[in-house]
């Protein structure tokens, strides 16, 4: 049974349906799954789960989360070299660029990026399709 994390960061709720979305995925294909707040993850737990997604909107001009969530990103992001990781989040303007970095950012550490879900605000729930999508794949790794 795989060990699935998902941790986010929401402000308006958005993120936390899409986190709960992966959550339910990766559920129905057996995982073992922990549905985390950002500021309850650490770096030294990242090699306890064969997976892991990570949820943050994009904020300001397209960036993730500074407060919180880039801190624990930082943080997590020197120890997932070999992982296979999800990038999800939802965004309410431009193009979704900040998904485009962070993917970026992610192969640069040299996690392994399954897949990625970008969703514009006011689509989420016809989309949490994408979501479960992610939470399966990510079990199966």
């Amino acid at each position: 049974m795989a060990k699935v994390a998902v941790v986010f960061w929401t402000q308006g709720g958005h993120t936390e349906t899409m986190a709960n979305a992966v959550a339910e995925g990766a559920k129905g294909k057996g995982a073992e799954v922990s549905v985390l707040f950002c500021s309850e993850f650490h770096a030294d737990q990242v090699s306890q789960y064969d997976a892991i997604a990570f949820g943050c909107p994009a904020m300001g001009s397209e960036v993730l989360e500074e407060t919180e969530f880039q801190p624990m990103w930082d943080a997590c992001s020197m120890k997932l070299g070999g992982r296979k990781i999800g990038l999800f989040g939802s965004y309410g303007w431009g193009a979704g660029e900040w998904m485009d970095n962070w993917k970026a950012a992610a192969d640069d550490c040299g996690a392994g990026v399954v897949q990625t879900v970008a969703l514009q605000e006011d689509t989420i729930d016809d989309n949490l399709e994408l979501c479960r999508a992610l939470g399966e794949a990510l079990a199966s790794c």
